[in-house]
């Protein structure tokens, strides 16, 4: 089974955020924390993981990156504070796979 992750990242002022899909999420954070991605996240240090989502399905995971994207900055917000209400790093939490 493989997991896809939709994901939000942070600078660290936390005022820009950024939506992402990947199906390896500590490798594609560590792509982000290198600044090995051109782009938005490089120009604006995006580089801190805030909120995660797990999917079985590849398509339900692009429905819902999509859903995010469209999705107002406070709403964004909301979902990142009943998540995550300290808004710490998760990258270096392991039960992101259980």
């Amino acid at each position: 089974m493989k997991n896809y992750f939709v994901y939000i990242l942070t600078n660290k002022n936390h005022n820009v955020l950024y939506t992402g899909m990947t199906n390896n999420i500590f490798r594609r954070g560590w792509e982000h924390k290198s600044q090995l991605i051109g782009g938005f996240t490089k120009r604006y240090n995006v580089t801190k993981l805030v909120y995660y989502e797990s999917f079985d399905n590849l398509e339900e995971a692009i429905k819902r990156e999509k859903q995010l994207k469209a999705g107002s900055r406070k709403k964004k917000i909301e979902l990142i504070n009943k998540f995550n209400h300290d808004w710490k790093e998760l990258y270096n939490i392991k039960q992101v796979y259980k």
